[in-house]
């Protein structure tokens, strides 16, 4: 999920992706929750600051069907290093998972 939000270019974008196989989750943001804090290891190249501690890319979900179900966001902590992977979603229940990259859109089962 990661690697797909982090596939588009941006400001830090590469130094990000070059920390993937150096972060690790650490948390889970509640009971059955799929979002989840995460942690870089040490040495890592850190991203050049991000304007905002969200990265600028745009990972909206949709169901099989085609309507909007919710988006992906990747947080890092100061616009430096990945701190954490929410899936925001809108409709009335809570995803049981995170969606997958299918045809190179993220999709969730209905």
């Amino acid at each position: 999920m990661l690697e797909h939000v982090l596939s588009a270019e941006f400001v830090g974008a590469s130094q990000l992706r070059s920390q993937l196989d150096r972060t690790e989750v650490v948390a889970v943001w509640g009971p059955d929750s799929v979002s989840v804090d995460l942690r870089v290891r040490e040495p890592c190249e850190h991203a050049a600051a991000l304007a905002t501690a969200l990265v600028p890319v745009d990972a909206h979900v949709h169901d099989l069907s085609g309507a909007y179900v919710g988006e992906i966001l990747v947080w890092t902590d100061r616009g430096a290093t990945l701190a954490a992977l929410e899936f925001a979603w809108v409709t009335d229940e809570m995803p049981m998972s995170l969606p997958a990259v299918v045809d190179g859109r993220l999709s969730c089962p209905a």
